[in-house]
């Protein structure tokens, strides 16, 4: 059976599962522990959506990459990522390199992609001093809980996402970032196949403007969730005085970094922007990381984020 531990709040996420005596320090204890109990593990997480499996010792970019490999399969690229992060090899990266101080909101991974991760683990190398929790809710009852108009909006009107990438230096992520790739050939042609739209502009960047559901089934479960990045995306996720310097200095919300409206490019309103933000606050839960943890996300089922640290902090992503 399951060392089940209870999480940190009163709601089950993550659902914390203990290595015990036998399997401290272990990776391949885990590794054993999901052979025979598979079936009981892969029930936990469509159940909870995050498990956080602890006191393996998985805290190397070697370690994690062949645990991933067991839990989740073949580890996949992010290609068509809009977060600052570093590939380290075998499908293994940094986690957001955003500066300590600043809060990333919750999101599904590439939500706004053709294409997305149906897993996403994250490892603790090095546990922050203070802060850096990865915040996550559960994307099923961010949906219950919005407020009929604003789900209404969303789900008949869907999301378009705009980035303009710039060609090498700029404010936001280049596309040669954001596509692991030097060459506008096959930029052009993943944009093509992934029903992107994609212009090349006169001073070397690219525009790419996606649109796509703001809900989605999952699989497995057959439950609908919520799964889209529009207040993410919106540079009204910005603090106000970062928000207005923004536009002074383009002008226009479609002609900044990244930004969303609408499917038929009619504006967001803030408001129903940020009654989803208000929901997803309400229902984040957090933990405290330690080095050697493994969390695995079902991400479709729960969103994640990152708060604020100070210290060293050391976490490292793949995604199957």
């Amino acid at each position: 059976m399951l060392d089940i531990g209870q999480p940190e709040s009163t709601q089950s996420l993550p659902l914390i599962v203990s290595a015990g005596a036998q399997s401290a320090g272990s990776p391949e204890g885990l590794l054993e522990r999901y052979a025979s109990e598979r079936e009981s593990m892969e029930a936990h997480l469509l159940q909870h959506g995050a498990l956080l499996l602890r006191g393996f010792g998985i805290d190397t970019q070697e370690i994690l990459s062949r645990v991933v490999r067991v839990l989740g399969g073949e580890a996949l690229g992010y290609i068509d990522g809009n977060s600052p992060r570093r590939k380290l090899g075998s499908g293994v990266y940094t986690s957001t390199e955003y500066p300590p101080e600043f809060f990333i909101s919750l999101h599904n991974e590439l939500s706004y992609s053709s294409r997305w991760p149906s897993r996403v683990f994250f490892c603790c190398a090095i546990a922050p001093q203070e802060g850096g929790q990865t915040p996550l809710a559960d994307s099923r009852r961010i949906l219950q809980r919005l407020p009929d108009d604003v789900r209404d909006a969303f789900v008949t009107r869907q999301v378009k996402y705009i980035r303009n990438l710039h060609g090498g230096s700029g404010f936001g992520p280049s596309w040669q970032a954001t596509f692991e790739t030097e060459s506008k050939e096959e930029v052009s042609e993943f944009c093509r196949t992934e029903g992107t739209e994609a212009r090349w502009n006169d001073d070397g960047s690219l525009t790419i403007t996606q649109v796509r559901p703001a809900t989605r089934i999952h699989p497995k479960t057959g439950e609908e969730v919520w799964f889209n990045q529009a207040d993410q995306f919106h540079p009204s996720t910005h603090p106000a005085v970062i928000y207005e310097s923004l536009l002074a200095l383009y002008g226009r919300e479609e002609l900044m970094p990244q930004t969303a409206t609408f499917g038929d490019g009619s504006p967001i309103e803030v408001a129903k922007l940020d009654e989803v933000r208000k929901t997803v606050g309400e229902e984040m839960r957090l933990f405290s990381w330690q080095r050697g943890d493994l969390l695995m996300v079902d991400n479709m089922l729960v969103c994640h984020g990152r708060r604020p640290f100070s210290g060293p902090r050391k976490i490292l992503v793949s995604m199957t």
